[in-house]
């Protein structure tokens, strides 16, 4: 299964996008900061990236779970996979 195209495939252009939206939020906050705004207005908007890239996470896990998961061809494998989503899962909430 590793040579197969990642879950996420179909939705790609739609990845992008998402992240490309979440680059121009980080250059509005470094813009708000070298324009000396208001701490609470930045930390807003931190908040808001925060939860677009959290929103980006989940979207591959689902497809991750749809995909990679669900399509294995042995129980072996499924187990395998469950494993290294739980593993993403724990760094996610980890990093909060």
């Amino acid at each position: 299964m590793e040579n197969q195209p990642p879950g996420y495939i179909e939705n790609k252009d739609k990845v992008k996008n998402r992240l490309r939206r979440i680059g121009g939020q980080i250059g509005g906050i470094e813009r708000m900061v070298e324009e000396e705004r208001y701490c609470i207005d930045i930390l807003t908007q931190i908040s808001a990236a925060q939860a677009a890239i959290d929103r980006v996470a989940l979207a591959l896990l689902d497809e991750h779970t749809r995909h990679c998961v669900a399509r294995a061809q042995t129980a072996k494998e499924r187990e395998e996979k469950t494993e290294e989503m739980m593993e993403a899962v724990g760094r996610l909430l980890k990093s909060r």
